[in-house]
């Protein structure tokens, strides 16, 4: 099989299980960007609104309002960076860290219970093809038109 066709297979799988699994979510729930923008800050503590738009492969203006709402919540606080007092740093309150792991328990427990409806080998294979997407994720590949 070549590379287009097995990307294509891998794409929808993929889109297909991320559609249920943010169907899976509480009602009320945040929205895309703010989930990505509060994991970001649990998973690597607090960080320069540039440094979560990088990470999250956006622009920081994309994310400016988002920044606005999750802090409004109280879900995150801005504070002046230390080093440099033109920038600002982001983390996480209480409430956000509540927030963003009550969003993931109510995804995980939908997918134990569907990982429950397979077999042993298949789990596996998934749990190894979950360590492939994350290297993927991070890939650094030349982009259309682009080669070595």
């Amino acid at each position: 099989m070549d590379h287009l066709s097995d990307a294509a297979r891998i794409r929808r799988g993929v889109i297909r299980l991320n559609r249920r699994l943010r169907q899976e979510r509480g009602d009320g729930s945040l929205s895309p960007n703010q989930l990505s923008v509060l994991g970001h800050l649990h998973r690597h503590g607090p960080s320069t609104p540039g440094e979560v738009a990088a990470a999250e492969r956006q622009r920081p203006q994309s994310l400016t309002r988002v920044f606005a709402e999750l802090e409004t919540e109280g879900l995150i606080l801005r504070a002046p960076d230390p080093t440099d007092r033109r920038q600002s740093v982001l983390s996480l309150t209480e409430a956000g860290r509540l927030a963003v792991e009550d969003d993931m328990a109510q995804r995980d427990a939908w997918l134990a219970r569907a990982l429950g409806t397979i077999g042993e080998t298949e789990r596996g294979v998934l749990a190894l093809a979950a360590e492939v997407m994350e290297r993927l994720a991070n890939a650094e590949v030349d982009g259309p038109g682009e080669e070595d």
